[in-house]
């Protein structure tokens, strides 16, 4: 193993609560039924587009009105959250023993890095990957054209993620993954994946 590919939302970053909140927030204004926090965890999936679809209206609002909306609101509050616990130990102890730390999100590239940059952890990581855009579509193609010009073989990879899409995305790659439980998606439905429920519990995998 000689890299470690990060997740930033819901892995590094503690910020379901926050999304289930500003979800909420939106379905009142949608006029639609809101949800409780463990249905939020049970239907959150990617494209997010999909997770939409099953809560909003898409032909009364467009997925793209709705996303513009949802990041305007999410992204100073971001701001307010907290790195998971033990995230910024790991991520350290990890360089230390030589692997390379590459932060890996579906977010647009610019508000990732001043999220980054907010939590004082963007030198933590030698690559910074994320999209062009705000609409949080897979990952796939950004980690495809970056493993190509990096020359890097794809079982050298350990991927850490919180959602069943990066286990796929980790799949479709030749990624190993392991899953955290306490992101947005309910840990049931990651029972088929390698899972931890803290972070200090890398250190008895890898």
């Amino acid at each position: 193993m000689k890299y470690i590919f990060w997740d930033f939302n819901g892995t590094v970053l503690d910020d379901a609560y926050l999304c289930f909140e500003i979800l909420n927030e939106m379905l009142i204004e949608e006029e639609m039924p809101t949800v409780t926090y463990e249905e939020y965890l049970m239907i959150f999936d990617f494209p997010v587009e999909a997770y939409y679809a099953k809560v909003y209206d898409l032909e009364k609002t467009s997925f793209k009105v709705l996303a513009h909306r949802f990041i305007n609101r999410y992204q100073p509050r971001s701001l307010e959250l907290k790195l998971h616990e033990g995230i910024v130990e790991a991520i350290k102890h990890y360089e230390n023993k030589g692997l390379i730390n590459v932060m890996f999100s579906a977010s647009e590239i610019n508000n990732l890095h001043n999220q980054l940059k907010h939590f004082q952890i963007e030198h933590l990581f030698k690559h910074i990957l994320g999209t062009s855009d705000v609409y949080a579509k897979s990952k796939v193609e950004v980690a495809r054209r970056f493993i190509d010009e990096q020359h890097i073989n794809p079982s050298d990879v350990l991927m850490i993620g919180d959602t069943l899409h990066d286990a796929e995305v980790a799949k479709e790659l030749g990624f190993e993954i392991i899953l955290f439980t306490q992101g947005h998606q309910h840990p049931k439905r990651l029972e088929a994946y390698q899972t931890i429920d803290k972070i200090s519990e890398l250190y008895q995998i890898i």
